[in-house]
């Protein structure tokens, strides 16, 4: 694997945590460009992207030790505990979404989702994003 797949795999990382990050534009310019198998950057952008989620399920998991749930303060933590209680586990599917997902994820671990019920749910979300994203796609000069 190069620098542009390892370069997406921490872009997808890195966006799936707390921190703000645009690894759809970097997986994006990589299928535009066709220099990589689709599989590949698939599976770096999605198993990158999942760690991410998985990193943010165990800071909730910690973080659960601490502070009880009851004791959340901010509506965004607490709308996210809400929609995992009211939801269940299923709720991650939509952990890849933009501002409600990062919390989704941390609130599956403070209710103490099992971990890898919560990392397929959140593989499966993830990689349907970037298989959309893929499929959207003009085809570029790397296909053509």
């Amino acid at each position: 694997m190069d620098w542009p797949v390892w370069l997406l795999f921490w872009s997808a990382f890195v966006s799936a945590t707390l921190l703000p990050g645009g690894s759809e534009a970097i997986f994006a310019a990589l299928v535009w460009r066709g220099e990589h198998a689709l599989s590949l950057l698939l599976a770096a952008a999605t198993v990158g992207n999942t760690l991410g989620g998985m990193t943010s399920w165990g800071i909730g998991r910690l973080a659960a030790w601490r502070w009880p749930a009851e004791r959340l303060t901010t509506p965004t933590q607490r709308r996210a505990v809400d929609r995992v209680r009211r939801w269940g586990a299923p709720v991650l599917l939509f952990s890849w979404v933009p501002v409600i997902g990062d919390p989704l994820c941390a609130a599956a671990g403070w209710l103490r989702v099992h971990w890898l019920l919560a990392l397929v749910l959140i593989g499966v979300g993830k990689f349907a994003r970037y298989a959309a994203v893929a499929w959207a796609m003009p085809v570029g000069p790397g296909f053509g």
